[in-house]
């Protein structure tokens, strides 16, 4: 027998106004799933009778959310938004979109679900659970089907093929034989899928709290090959100890646990090595619709060294190290090589070789041309003609502050730019 499902306050306020205007209302989706798994939910969202028309009828306020598709958001005393959906089932599906209209029963609803684990409903007053498809029993043997035949759910939207992967490694769920079966079939669907829905999954799965079992089963069906090809290849042994450094860093970083994929399950070696293997995923991430700053965040770490100078190093090569990463992502780096050492993937001195890294960098040493003690205008003070010379002669004027920290004086410098001149 199913437990009671404790809604809160605002969402029991939410179905009781509606109730009381005459509209069958329930709690849906992915908050009564979590609920009956035991996981708190502080988004829930709800399945009406009421067409948008009503909803605004009833509350005071209200914000069209997505009217188009049937949704109304509704504002409580506290100003938070609640979505309400119309009752809907799917006219017609392309693979992509489904075109819908509205129906009259919360079990056309929920028919038109992906997989029956999120194709429950629950009426908070009273207490009742509306499970046609079996997800909850699914949910108790671990399993993840679809609702009715996956050949046709997979069709009606590819995306599905992602949700899956990401859900079953979300939940630890094994994939109903014929529903993984259809999954694999359908691969080829993923190509007419937009980038923008391709980035939200795979930035899901890259915030879950284990993101390995999801991207394993990426590979293991083939979809790892299609959104991400050049991850499609990866040695096994690679692959495993990426997995292993993923899942060892924060669920709330996604995009450096993407790094730390990319870093760990593809060789760069050289320099060379290094800046093709970054451009390459700056390419991949562009094409995903990624921020500028997340595609600059993750090109500009992966093609910067990857491990602190060795313990023999001298301070001004710890300074050199950190002017090639650079201070604004120096903490991404450092975290980096942390996952090494907690994973024991790293040399036995990493931890020590990191720690100076870090002396060095609270020192607050110049590490770029504007750290510097002068700048253009005071090469133009001096008489110099401005020109592309400038920056060279600031590049070598770093390299000796690195060198010697203390000549980050504006004396000293204006002294070595008039001695350069003089030579």
């Amino acid at each position: 027998m199913t437990a009671r499902i404790e809604v809160p306050a605002a969402a029991r306020w939410v179905v009781e106004t509606l109730e009381a205007a005459g509209f069958e209302t329930w709690t849906v989706g992915g908050a009564v799933r979590d609920a009956l798994l035991g996981q708190p939910s502080v988004d829930w969202d709800f399945a009406t009778a009421a067409r948008p028309r009503d909803v605004r009828r009833v509350f005071r306020r209200t914000v069209p959310v997505g009217i188009d598709h049937g949704t109304m958001g509704v504002l409580d005393d506290d100003d938070t938004l609640h979505e309400v959906t119309t009752f809907r089932k799917d006219v017609e599906t392309d693979g992509r979109h489904a075109v819908v209209t509205f129906a009259d029963s919360i079990e056309d609803d929920l028919a038109r679900r992906d997989f029956t684990i999120n194709a429950v409903a629950w009426h908070p007053l009273r207490d009742e659970l509306f499970d046609p498809f079996g997800g909850e029993a699914d949910l108790r043997s671990r399993r993840l089907r679809t609702v009715g035949a996956p050949e046709e759910r997979f069709a009606e939207d590819y995306l599905r093929v992602l949700r899956a992967l990401r859900f079953a490694g979300r939940f630890d769920l094994a994939v109903e034989p014929s529903t993984w079966e259809a999954l694999r079939s359908a691969m080829d669907g993923l190509g007419g899928l937009s980038a923008e829905r391709i980035r939200e999954e795979w930035v899901k799965v890259m915030a879950a709290a284990d993101p390995g079992v999801s991207l394993d089963l990426y590979r293991r069906s083939g979809a790892l090959g299609r959104v991400a090809p050049a991850l499609g290849d990866a040695d096994d042994d690679a692959w495993s100890a990426a997995l292993t450094r993923v899942r060892a860093l924060p669920s709330a970083m996604p995009i450096l646990r993407t790094v730390a994929l990319f870093e760990g399950a593809l060789a760069a070696g050289t320099d060379g090595g290094r800046r093709a293997r970054a451009e390459g995923v700056g390419r991949w991430m562009q094409g995903l619709r990624f921020s500028n700053a997340e595609v600059d965040r993750a090109v500009h770490l992966l093609a910067t060294p990857a491990s602190p100078p060795r313990a023999d190093a001298s301070d001004a090569d710890q300074r050199r190290w950190l002017a090639k990463v650079g201070s604004e992502f120096a903490e991404d780096r450092f975290a980096l090589i942390e996952v090494g050492v907690v994973t024991g993937q790293a040399e036995a001195d990493t931890a020590e070789r990191l720690e100076r890294l870090r002396t060095e960098l609270a020192a607050c040493p110049a590490l770029t041309v504007g750290d510097l003690a002068i700048s253009g205008r005071d090469l133009i003070a001096l008489g110099m003609k401005p020109g592309p010379h400038f920056g060279d002669l600031l590049v070598e004027l770093l390299d000796r502050v690195l060198e010697d920290p203390d000549a980050n004086s504006r004396d000293t410098l204006l002294a070595e730019v008039e001695r350069r001149a003089d030579a």
